[in-house]
Protein backbone atom coordinates (compact mmCIF):
# COMPACT_ATOMS: atom_id res chain seq x y z
CA UNK A 1 0.00 0.00 0.00
CA UNK A 2 2.92 2.21 0.79
CA UNK A 3 4.28 1.94 -2.60
CA UNK A 4 0.82 2.64 -4.43
CA UNK A 5 0.58 5.85 -2.26
CA UNK A 6 4.15 7.44 -3.06
CA UNK A 7 3.40 6.25 -6.59
CA UNK A 8 -0.30 8.24 -6.07
CA UNK A 9 2.35 11.36 -4.50
CA UNK A 10 4.62 11.12 -7.38
CA UNK A 11 2.36 11.23 -10.55
CA UNK A 12 0.30 14.10 -8.64
CA UNK A 13 3.63 15.93 -8.68
CA UNK A 14 4.15 14.91 -12.14
CA UNK A 15 0.93 16.32 -12.83
CA UNK A 16 0.93 19.37 -11.70
CA UNK A 17 4.57 20.32 -13.11
CA UNK A 18 3.01 19.99 -16.33
CA UNK A 19 0.12 22.25 -15.99
CA UNK A 20 2.18 24.47 -14.06
CA UNK A 21 4.41 24.40 -17.13
CA UNK A 22 1.02 24.72 -19.59
CA UNK A 23 0.31 27.54 -17.15
CA UNK A 24 3.42 29.59 -18.46
CA UNK A 25 3.72 28.35 -21.90
CA UNK A 26 0.06 27.40 -23.12
CA UNK A 27 1.58 24.63 -25.18
CA UNK A 28 0.22 21.25 -24.73
CA UNK A 29 3.28 19.55 -26.77
CA UNK A 30 5.52 21.17 -24.53
CA UNK A 31 3.95 20.33 -21.57
CA UNK A 32 3.39 17.37 -22.84
CA UNK A 33 6.79 16.37 -23.69
CA UNK A 34 7.64 17.75 -19.84
CA UNK A 35 4.87 14.74 -18.83
CA UNK A 36 6.41 12.11 -20.92
CA UNK A 37 9.86 13.13 -19.72
CA UNK A 38 8.96 13.23 -16.01
CA UNK A 39 7.31 9.84 -16.44
CA UNK A 40 10.55 8.11 -17.83
CA UNK A 41 12.91 9.18 -15.16
CA UNK A 42 10.39 7.33 -12.92
CA UNK A 43 9.69 3.52 -12.45
CA UNK A 44 6.27 3.82 -12.11
CA UNK A 45 3.35 0.80 -13.21
CA UNK A 46 1.72 0.83 -16.57
CA UNK A 47 -1.83 1.67 -15.04
CA UNK A 48 -0.29 4.13 -13.24
CA UNK A 49 1.37 6.15 -15.95
CA UNK A 50 -1.79 6.38 -18.11
CA UNK A 51 -3.52 7.62 -14.40
CA UNK A 52 -1.01 10.20 -14.95
CA UNK A 53 -1.75 11.36 -18.54
CA UNK A 54 -5.59 10.82 -18.19
CA UNK A 55 -5.16 13.12 -15.22
CA UNK A 56 -3.24 15.47 -17.61
CA UNK A 57 -5.41 15.38 -20.42
CA UNK A 58 -8.79 15.67 -18.11
CA UNK A 59 -7.24 18.95 -16.59
CA UNK A 60 -6.32 20.13 -19.91
CA UNK A 61 -9.75 19.42 -21.38
CA UNK A 62 -12.34 21.00 -18.24
CA UNK A 63 -9.74 23.79 -17.27
CA UNK A 64 -12.51 26.13 -17.71
CA UNK A 65 -14.67 24.38 -16.05
CA UNK A 66 -11.76 23.70 -12.93
CA UNK A 67 -10.83 27.09 -13.01
CA UNK A 68 -14.90 28.60 -13.25
CA UNK A 69 -14.82 26.57 -9.38
CA UNK A 70 -12.04 27.93 -8.00
CA UNK A 71 -13.62 31.25 -8.56
CA UNK A 72 -16.63 30.52 -6.97
CA UNK A 73 -14.96 29.86 -4.15
CA UNK A 74 -12.10 32.17 -3.58
CA UNK A 75 -12.67 34.28 -0.98
CA UNK A 76 -11.24 38.06 -0.90
CA UNK A 77 -9.19 36.92 -3.26
CA UNK A 78 -9.11 36.97 -7.15
CA UNK A 79 -8.32 33.96 -9.55
CA UNK A 80 -5.53 36.59 -11.25
CA UNK A 81 -3.83 36.97 -8.48
CA UNK A 82 -3.14 33.43 -7.38
CA UNK A 83 0.53 32.73 -7.36
CA UNK A 84 1.57 30.30 -10.61
CA UNK A 85 2.11 27.37 -7.72
CA UNK A 86 -1.78 27.60 -5.95
CA UNK A 87 -3.85 28.57 -9.07
CA UNK A 88 -2.11 24.66 -10.15
CA UNK A 89 -2.55 22.78 -7.07
CA UNK A 90 -6.17 24.22 -6.80
CA UNK A 91 -6.71 22.81 -10.34
CA UNK A 92 -5.08 19.35 -9.58
CA UNK A 93 -7.22 19.51 -6.19
CA UNK A 94 -10.16 20.69 -7.53
CA UNK A 95 -10.08 17.83 -10.47
CA UNK A 96 -9.87 15.29 -8.30
CA UNK A 97 -12.56 16.53 -5.52
CA UNK A 98 -14.79 16.70 -9.38
CA UNK A 99 -13.88 14.48 -11.48
CA UNK A 100 -12.25 11.36 -9.69
CA UNK A 101 -15.34 9.71 -7.63
CA UNK A 102 -12.96 6.90 -5.94
CA UNK A 103 -10.09 9.39 -4.32
CA UNK A 104 -11.25 10.10 -1.13
CA UNK A 105 -11.54 14.28 -0.27
CA UNK A 106 -9.46 13.59 2.97
CA UNK A 107 -6.80 12.07 0.50
CA UNK A 108 -6.55 15.05 -1.63
CA UNK A 109 -6.77 17.87 0.96
CA UNK A 110 -4.00 16.27 2.14
CA UNK A 111 -1.95 15.53 -0.85
CA UNK A 112 -2.52 19.18 -2.24
CA UNK A 113 -1.58 20.88 0.87
CA UNK A 114 1.80 19.17 0.42
CA UNK A 115 2.50 19.81 -2.92
CA UNK A 116 1.57 23.44 -2.33
CA UNK A 117 3.90 23.23 0.32
CA UNK A 118 6.76 21.10 -1.07
CA UNK A 119 6.86 23.66 -3.97
CA UNK A 120 5.37 27.02 -2.61
CA UNK A 121 4.86 28.53 1.21
CA UNK A 122 3.64 27.02 4.24
CA UNK A 123 0.63 29.91 3.41
CA UNK A 124 0.00 28.54 0.17
CA UNK A 125 -0.67 25.06 1.88
CA UNK A 126 -3.42 26.56 4.38
CA UNK A 127 -4.64 28.83 1.20
CA UNK A 128 -4.98 26.06 -0.81
CA UNK A 129 -6.64 24.06 2.18
CA UNK A 130 -9.09 26.36 2.67
CA UNK A 131 -10.23 26.73 -0.76
CA UNK A 132 -10.43 23.16 -1.48
CA UNK A 133 -12.40 22.59 1.85
CA UNK A 134 -14.80 24.94 0.35
CA UNK A 135 -14.89 23.32 -3.03
CA UNK A 136 -15.10 19.51 -1.73
CA UNK A 137 -17.87 20.95 0.93
CA UNK A 138 -20.22 22.43 -1.75
CA UNK A 139 -18.92 20.70 -5.04
CA UNK A 140 -18.03 16.58 -4.44
CA UNK A 141 -21.07 14.12 -5.01
CA UNK A 142 -22.37 12.67 -2.21
CA UNK A 143 -20.70 9.00 -2.50
CA UNK A 144 -17.27 11.24 -2.32
CA UNK A 145 -18.31 12.56 0.81
CA UNK A 146 -19.01 8.71 2.03
CA UNK A 147 -15.37 7.47 1.14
Amino acid sequence: MAGSNKSRRKMREIVFGAIYQFDFNEDKEISSAYLERELSYFSMEAGMKLLTRKYFESILRNRMEIDEIIRKHLMNWTFDRLASIDRNVLRLGTYEIVFESDVPIEVTLNESIDIAKKYGSEQGGKFVNGVLDRIARECASTTKKDL
